[in-house]
């Protein structure tokens, strides 16, 4: 799921309309719908895309870390120039179109590089005194080894733990789709932000309680101390949950 559908479906679980919204973030209505669209070109450059993000997450209810997460996977990793970087940014303008260079500009160059490679040949050939003979290549061909057959299996699923502890187990699996996912323990410490991709599981465990926020609660699954969870939320649903030892 996209940002722009994350923020589209998060206004409208909020009940709000573009306009509404708009009223609310100072954010031209017309910028606010590119947005939704998934472009973000006319923010005025990547700190001011953060920064209405942030501030369109906190006035739908959702942890503006999951909107910044889903911005920096989709835009921050285009194939970009530091040119076209700059000019966003407005920390240099676009180049001007090159000078006409003049036919007897031209002219001069070649007339002069000719000149120099001439020069470089003469000396080079008063100076070799000795011929250095070709090395004779070796007819002893060697046969390439087999590709091993493991080299073709896939690769497996990513699955990862992080652990703070032993009390809780809460295992995640993206089953349908991709999400985005917050995961803290009962100190506020983060010990995940991300996404996880579709198929891919997480676990996490601490000592008392887990607290979790899921960007698209339809497309995982979730089993929490060795029990299966049922459906906690739709597709592109945010949904936060959390949980202890007892459950």
């Amino acid at each position: 799921m996209s940002l722009g559908s994350m923020i589209t479906q998060a206004r409208k679980s909020a009940g709000l309309s573009i306009d509404d919204l708009s009223a609310s973030t100072n954010i031209r209505s017309s910028l606010l719908r590119e947005m939704e669209s998934d472009s973000f070109h006319n923010c005025g450059g990547e700190t001011y895309a953060r920064g209405h993000i942030r501030n369109i997450a906190t006035k739908l209810g959702v942890d503006p870390l999951i909107f910044i997460a889903a911005f920096e996977e989709e835009q921050m990793h285009a194939d970009r120039s530091m040119k076209d970087l700059l000019v966003e940014n407005s920390v240099m303008k676009l180049p001007e179109e090159a000078r006409k260079i003049s036919w007897k500009v031209l002219a001069t160059i070649s007339v002069s590089s000719l000149f120099v490679v001439g020069l470089a040949q003469i000396i080079i050939s008063n100076t070799s005194s000795v011929d250095i003979p070709a090395p004779i290549a070796s007819t002893t061909a060697t046969e390439s080894a087999p590709a091993s057959p493991e080299a073709t299996e896939p690769t497996p699923t990513e699955e990862a733990t992080v652990s703070t502890g032993t009390g809780v187990q809460l295992i995640v699996t993206a089953t349908r789709a991709k999400s985005w996912l917050f995961v803290s323990d009962a100190t506020g410490r983060t010990l995940f932000s991300g996404q996880i991709a579709r198929g891919n599981t997480k676990t996490f465990t601490t000592d008392v309680s887990l607290n979790v926020k899921i960007g698209n609660a339809g497309g995982v699954d979730l089993t929490v101390n060795g029990n299966k969870v049922d459906s906690i939320g739709r597709d592109g649903e945010v949904v936060s949950v959390s949980y202890g030892v007892d459950s």
